[in-house]
């Protein structure tokens, strides 16, 4: 399972020129699942995630996490993470096929939710429109296997 985890001033993204998903301060989440990622991952990228502490203290130190910030949770499905960049037209068969990869990313979500954090979200499979502010740029790139 891959994310790339922005710190936000803002992000939403749309569908057709419709918001459906919006948040403030906080973080996005780019989320890819490959073909060997199950529960287990999720589970680990979620507590990863949502414990993140790169939100400034009153010392300007990253020693924050989304709680303590007071952040949202913007998800968006990213199968564009396992990209086979070895020729000039990325390949995408290193992606887990929807049928697998489209539960883990609702269960991601679950997850989410499960730990205080009720994600903002786009749609699987969706062509998307992702909007962000950065702020930083903070960005992080997890890799769990």
């Amino acid at each position: 399972m891959r994310a790339v985890v922005t710190r936000v001033a803002g992000a939403s993204v749309e569908i057709g020129g419709r918001v459906c998903g919006k948040i403030g301060r906080g973080l996005l989440v780019l989320l890819g699942v490959g073909p060997e990622d199950g529960e287990a991952q999720v589970e680990k990228l979620a507590e990863k995630i949502c414990h993140l502490r790169v939100f400034s203290d009153e010392n300007g130190k990253m020693n924050l996490d989304l709680a303590a910030a007071g952040g949202g949770l913007l998800v968006v499905s990213q199968f564009t993470l396992y990209a086979d960049t070895s020729s000039r037209r990325p390949g995408f068969t290193k992606a887990a096929r929807p049928e697998q990869a489209e539960p883990l990313y609702e269960y991601f979500l679950d997850c989410c939710r499960r730990r205080g954090f009720p994600p903002a979200h786009g749609e699987f499979g969706a062509d998307m429109q992702v909007f962000s502010q950065n702020d930083g740029p903070v960005t992080i790139l997890y890799d769990i296997d």
